[in-house]
């Protein structure tokens, strides 16, 4: 499409072409009815339908079994780092963490603000977190392991989930929920801001198993409640409406796409072309460990600072965007979400052939 240009955001990040151009369709008039979705009430029966679909169209896509919940939320993954642990633990209860990056410290630190008792049983903060901890012992009376799954600044992802047994898994899945096939079953909490693989910023998406759900207490804030929220089928107070339509458009394109195991073939497809020219090149460095390495963001190194600039300067140029690193690691960031098609991941490889050649 003209004037559009390959967005390799970290997020809030590229949405697919054909949701964009749908939502422009019904901006105004929303299937003739006069007004957009985000003028209507939140209590029409046109927005319940909307809420109602978008549920169960998660539900289908993401093979979520009978005895949990889908909740739509506000205010992004850093709400529920302090929503977890106030929904589910008790008093005198810890929780167990995994520290892989910068966001894994921001919930453990906002658990601890709380005065929640948390036990940090592994960490890749040793080697700069550009791996993934497979050692580790569960605290078997843990109200909750918490993990993220995905790093965006570091560039790791875990591959393989641990199995918890009896303790609640609890996963931060913001920057790659649904990206492959995950089995529900071995989480009791999954949180995500919509912001990178679902939708647009705005929306946070929570599955929680019905039993956790009930062990909200009365006496925490309104707004981190699951119980009360999700009780409310997502309607206590007014939703983030316009993202939760966007964000039912973005999984039905995933439903008509082939679902998670096609999106799973063309990511992984897509984060090995970058990849590889990584391993076959003394240019580009990459800054993960292999069994670690995500297939949403793919961060790399060049020989100078100067030529990371340079670099940056040149993509843009050539209409790609955003792939300059995280402000507190620097180098490049390639963030390759479900929408990033693979036309766009061509026009990078090819381009990082040519600068090498240029300047290697």
């Amino acid at each position: 499409m003209e004037n559009r240009i390959f967005n390799f955001n970290a997020g809030p990040a590229a949405l697919p072409l054909a949701v964009l151009e749908e939502v422009r369709d019904d901006l105004i008039s929303y299937k003739g009815e006069g007004l957009s979705v985000m003028e209507m009430s939140h209590r029409s029966k046109t927005f319940d339908s909307i809420i109602k679909e978008a549920e169960e169209l998660a539900k289908e896509v993401y093979s979520i079994p009978d005895g949990y919940h889908v909740i739509f939320m506000q205010g992004g993954a850093t709400l529920q780092f302090a929503a977890v642990p106030l929904n589910l633990l008790g008093e005198n209860q810890s929780a167990d963490y995994i520290n892989t990056g910068s966001w894994s410290k921001k919930a453990i630190a906002e658990a601890e603000k709380l005065g929640k008792k948390v036990n940090v049983i592994a960490t890749s903060e040793d080697q700069n977190f550009n791996y993934i901890p497979d050692s580790f012992s569960i605290n078997p009376d843990a109200g909750y392991l918490h993990i993220t799954s995905n790093n965006t600044i570091f560039g790791t992802q875990w591959a393989n989930y641990p199995d918890t047994g009896s303790v609640p898994l609890v996963a931060d899945m913001s920057s790659d929920i649904g990206c492959r096939p995950f089995d529900i079953s071995k989480f009791g909490v999954i949180y995500a801001g919509a912001q990178k693989n679902m939708g647009p910023s705005g929306v946070t998406f929570v599955i929680i198993r019905n039993d956790l759900m009930e062990k909200s207490p009365d006496n925490i804030p309104t707004m981190t409640s699951y119980k009360l929220i999700g009780g409310k089928d997502s309607l206590y107070n007014t939703p983030p409406t316009f993202g939760i339509y966007i964000l039912k458009l973005v999984l039905q394109w995933v439903k008509d796409g082939g679902g998670l195991n096609k999106l799973a073939e063309t990511n992984l497809m897509k984060a090995n072309m970058i990849y590889d020219i990584l391993d076959s090149s003394d240019f580009y460095k990459g800054t993960v460990v292999k069994e670690s390495r995500s297939i949403m963001n793919v961060t790399f190194r060049l020989p100078t600072e100067d030529l990371e600039k340079d670099f940056i300067a040149k993509t843009l140029a050539e209409g790609m965007i955003g792939l300059k690193g995280h402000r507190s690691v620097g180098g490049c960031r390639a963030s390759i979400y479900n929408a990033v098609p693979l036309e766009a991941v061509k026009t990078l490889t090819e381009f990082m052939k040519e600068f090498e050649k240029s300047n290697g």
